[in-house]
């Protein structure tokens, strides 16, 4: 009956003293797991991450994993407004261009039959003094296009060899623009000077007053611009005498010959 008591109270030691080491175990190895835990910091601080802990970054990790695929919906949304948004820009860009392009054709339109009515006022008006044309007429109503194409080439040719050489289209353009005979303006720069071999001012071809200028072109354009002025569509005896005083008789003859060559 004692060795019983003796046994079992032995029994009851062996149990107790698994039960604290399981204990002492199960601490120690928890300490061990803080321990690892800082030593895992320690050695993550040695790499450059802060001593960011498995908690931080298993938060880090999650969060981009929770706001993907709001943001991808989202750019789907602005790039499909942004594809309706710029088919309807293109839609409005070709529409006010073909508004410009049908006022800039109506201006084109409007500007020459202003310059054929231009034209055909002179004609009368030069008819109504003078009784008829002391040359062949020109032709105005085929257009301003064709009316410069034609005339630069005949003007070219008439002018080639000589320092106004080249600059038929000048010419032709500033006829149509003030309406007067494009073939006036270069005879008279082959009466006064030979079509520019002999100016005595810079660019007057045309004994013009004492005018220079500082190029051909701009030189053509406002003796045509002149002639318009202050003498009307095209040569006559009567504009002779105004043009040249001295020596008018031989100035309208030559002139005139001249402007049947070109």
């Amino acid at each position: 009956m004692v060795a019983r008591r003796k046994n079992t109270g032995r029994g009851f030691v062996g149990v107790f003293a698994a039960v604290a080491c399981a204990s002492l175990f199960a601490a120690g190895c928890f300490g061990f797991g803080i321990a690892s835990a800082g030593s895992a910091g320690a050695d993550a601080t040695s790499f450059g991450l802060g001593g960011t802990s498995d908690a931080v970054v298993l938060q880090v990790s999650d969060a981009p994993t929770q706001a993907a695929a709001p943001a991808v919906s989202e750019g789907l949304a602005i790039q499909s407004g942004a594809q309706r948004d710029v088919s309807q820009g293109y839609q409005e860009i070709e529409a006010e261009e073909e508004a410009a392009r049908i006022a800039a054709e109506q201006e084109r339109i409007a500007k020459e039959k202003a310059c054929l009515q231009q034209v055909a006022d002179a004609k009368a008006a030069y008819l109504a003094r003078y009784g008829s044309l002391p040359v062949a007429d020109v032709d105005f109503s085929m257009g301003r296009d064709a009316f410069i194409a034609e005339w630069t080439d005949r003007i070219n040719d008439y002018l080639a060899g000589f320092p106004l050489a080249g600059h038929g289209e000048t010419f032709a353009t500033a006829a149509w623009d003030y309406g007067v005979d494009p073939r006036w303006s270069p005879a008279i720069s082959n009466t006064e000077s030979t079509r520019g071999s002999v100016c005595f001012s810079p660019y007057n071809a045309w004994g013009w007053g004492q005018s220079a200028w500082s190029d051909w072109d701009s030189a053509i354009r406002a003796h045509v611009k002149g002639l318009a002025n202050g003498y009307g569509y095209t040569i006559s005896y009567a504009n002779a005498m105004k043009y040249c005083p001295p020596n008018y008789d031989n100035w309208y003859r030559d002139t005139r010959n001249e402007m049947g060559k070109i």
